[in-house]
């Protein structure tokens, strides 16, 4: 059993849920300590039994109620080095035999799960995604993504299950009133993934054993869901896509995602 539910994703924060039958994992803490605890508790599951937090990287949206919920519940969190400095606030919050230091591309091991972070392209010290895996059965978590490398596809092969990022659709993004600075920093090579690559990502992969996609981290401003769901089915139709092949979804702002079994 490996099972995963999106609590909440987007440009305003981001947390995901993941649970085996011996482990419990948060991936981020973007909104606050309490609405995190009220997902999970949701979901009938103690905050207290969560076995550890990955982080992908320091941007507010993606640690704002990090410290506090680890402190809280006195939770260990799982970051490497150069994104644990670049978040002095929320590290000094957490005790310090609850951190735990990873380095990108080396596999580790929480309880019966075993996971491996791989570099993202995006303007943070040293961004990740992750791979989980129980035995055969294996998903990744790739969001805040610049731009995809062959490192990524090569990470993402053989998942059963994705969440991707579909940020933005560009024609929206450029009407929006984002300042220029900003829809530039998005659009470009480590900002965030447009909808019609996250499209094309996944038609790289459907022939690697994929089997469920979620989109996820959608922005406000530069997207609907309706759209970014229309612009992936495009991309799959152009790549002979079969319909009943894959399951695609799009991962809520602000509630609780279906339960995803891998």
């Amino acid at each position: 059993m490996l099972n995963f539910y999106s609590l909440f994703s987007g440009s305003s924060g981001n947390s995901l849920f993941i649970k085996s039958e011996n482990t419990k994992l948060l991936v981020d803490v973007g909104v606050s300590s309490k609405k995190v605890e009220n997902a999970l508790l949701d979901l009938n599951i103690a905050p207290n039994e969560i076995d550890g937090i990955l982080i992908t990287h320091e941007h507010t949206d993606h640690i704002q109620g990090l410290g506090t919920f680890a402190k809280k519940f006195d939770i260990p969190v799982f970051a490497n080095k150069k994104t644990l400095d670049a978040m002095p606030k929320q590290k000094e919050k957490i005790p310090e035999k609850n951190i735990h230091i990873f380095t990108i591309e080396e596999k580790f091991e929480i309880n019966d799960l075993e996971i491996k972070p791989f570099s993202i392209p995006h303007d943070a010290a040293n961004p990740c995604g992750f791979n989980i895996s129980k035995g055969s059965k294996k998903m990744s978590i790739a969001t805040d993504i610049g731009h995809i490398t062959t490192g990524i596809l090569k990470n993402l092969q053989e998942s059963s299950f994705i969440l991707l990022e579909s940020n933005y659709e560009p024609e929206v993004l450029m009407y929006s009133h984002y300042p220029y600075i900003l829809k530039s920093r998005i659009a470009g090579p480590t900002g965030h993934l447009s909808n019609e690559e996250a499209g094309k990502t996944i038609s790289q992969l459907l022939n690697c054993n994929l089997k469920q996609v979620m989109l996820g981290h959608l922005s406000k401003e530069s997207n609907f869901p309706e759209l970014a769901y229309k612009t992936v089915v495009e991309q799959l139709i152009k790549n002979n896509y079969e319909e009943n092949s894959l399951s695609l979804s799009i991962a809520g702002r602000d509630t609780t995602s279906k339960e995803i079994c891998v």
